[in-house]
């Protein structure tokens, strides 16, 4: 599986040009047979320097930069390698998965959890 189309690439690149740092993540990594999952939300101009939300579940998720190449050079077994979460919407920004993620020890999806996250952040920044 491709990693990462043109389209996503541009999204990515588009972000990482923006001064905004709280960007929705565009795509999502995950291990098909293991822990690893990764929400990316950028990408540095060399293509391969990627930046998000990373899981490689051992229960302490953290935001940072990462390689692409090395991504795609996992082998697992039965020839599977990490794949892209065709089906991934995000609906928050990165801040809000993180701070989730920090709560619950992995990158969580839960639409309920994630929405009592983004209103108590935005409670703690001073917003309605």
């Amino acid at each position: 599986m491709i990693l990462l189309t043109d389209n996503l690439r541009d999204l990515l690149l588009a972000n990482g040009r923006q001064c905004d740092f709280d960007h929705v993540p565009v795509v999502k990594f995950f291990n098909p047979i293991g822990a690893g999952t990764w929400l990316i939300t950028e990408v540095e101009p060399d293509g391969d320097t990627l930046f998000g939300l990373a899981d490689l579940g051992f229960g302490c998720p953290e935001l940072g930069s990462f390689s692409l190449s090395e991504l795609t050079s996992v082998r697992l077994p039965f020839g599977m390698g990490i794949e892209r979460d065709i089906l991934f919407e995000a609906a928050f920004p990165l801040s809000v998965y993180a701070e989730a993620a920090r709560q619950a020890g992995s990158i969580v999806e839960s639409e309920r959890l994630l929405t009592i996250t983004a209103a108590s952040l935005r409670s703690l920044r001073g917003g309605h």
